[in-house]
């Protein structure tokens, strides 16, 4: 009989530089205002994001300098490991576990390069096991949290009764490049934080902890332009379209109502949501196709206003105020990533 994995603990971590929504505009405008003439028609947008606090791996000054890829890689490894580190430490504290007790780890990240891969590096840093099954993911961009959630639990399913520790970190701040004086490049300065969690896993139909009891993706034709990177000479470029809010309205309702009508549920059944908190008019526009469901939306909102946008990782933290809420019952969870794709769980709290 195989049983859906259960989520035994979750963690979260965030880098130690916090700044205020002020204090971003503040580098924001002494960086780009010089060579902007219209710097300050999209000042509104920094105030509109819903963001009050976000947290970054680098002291601000850092972010006013210009860095290659020798420098942001170097702070890209060392800022991941040191999150990773401590929230997975967290997490299998929380689950009475070892390092030496995992049997694989999946890590998903977008936001920099490792090679070895970061969760490789992780072995001997944290004390794993030589034979630990090893899964890196990358270029899931914001997706990466439901996406990678999701493989951990495949995992845990074909090594029944073992445990598969999931990890997930972004370091968006590090793709902030003051020498492109772009719209774009503003608004994501605007967004973007850092942040990592980790998720223990086992299926092994024993204990307590909120099921994973399916998931799915689906990718848009048409959309590869919606969202990604660009390779740069000083680092990666942002590309994320300003039909994103749209592209939700018009598309995303049926490919929510199909894999809800694949596990007979309806969105009527749904005790909440977990979804990832892209941005205001991302939540805006989630909050109209998940109508009537809404429960879980201010978790969102919460994760969004303290915390800024982190990619991948948003979205565990929003699981993760769920659980402390006390929340029960079949919850969506969802985050839209590059592709453009829709990530979509079944998770039972």
């Amino acid at each position: 009989m195989t049983h859906p994995p259960r989520i035994l603990s979750l963690a979260t971590a965030l880098p130690p530089h916090r700044l205020s929504q002020e204090e971003a505009l503040g580098v924001a405008r002494a960086v780009f205002a010089p060579r902007m003439r219209d710097f300050e028609r999209l000042v509104p947008v920094f105030a509109n994001t819903g963001i009050e606090t976000r947290h970054a791996v680098m002291p601000i000054d850092w972010y006013q300098e210009p860095h290659g890829w020798p420098e942001r890689t170097a702070a890209f490894r060392e800022g991941a490991l040191a999150l990773l580190e401590e929230a997975a430490g967290q997490a299998l504290a929380h689950a009475g576990l070892k390092p030496q007790d995992v049997d694989a780890i999946v890590c998903a990240s977008t936001t920099g390069i490792a090679t070895p891969s970061l969760e490789a590096l992780l072995l001997e840093r944290m004390g794993f096991r030589p034979d630990t099954v090893r899964l890196p993911l990358f270029g899931l961009g914001c997706a990466g949290g439901v996406l990678g959630l999701t493989r951990a639990g495949q995992i845990a399913q074909a090594m029944a009764g073992r445990t598969v520790l999931f990890l997930v970190v972004e370091l968006c701040t590090l793709a902030f490049r003051s020498a492109e004086a772009t719209p774009t490049n503003v608004v994501a300065s605007a967004l973007f934080a850092d942040g990592a969690a980790a998720a223990v896993l086992r299926a092994d139909g024993e204990g307590e902890g909120p099921r994973l009891v399916d998931g799915a993706e689906h990718t848009w034709p048409g959309t590869q332009d919606v969202m990604g990177w660009r390779v740069e000479d000083d680092g990666l470029g942002v590309i994320f379209s300003q039909s994103i809010p749209a592209l939700i309205r018009s598309r995303l309702e049926p490919v929510l109502d199909g894999f809800l009508e694949r596990r007979r549920l309806a969105r009527s059944d749904l005790a909440g949501l977990i979804v990832h908190p892209g941005g205001a008019k991302v939540l805006h526009a989630l909050e109209e196709v998940c109508a009537p469901v809404s429960a879980g939306l201010d978790d969102a909102w919460a994760v969004l206003r303290r915390c800024g946008n982190m990619s991948a990782a948003s979205v565990l933290f929003v699981l993760e105020r769920r659980i402390a809420s006390g929340a029960r019952g079949s919850h969506l969870m969802t985050a839209l990533g590059p592709g453009f794709t829709a990530a979509l769980a079944h998770i039972d709290l």
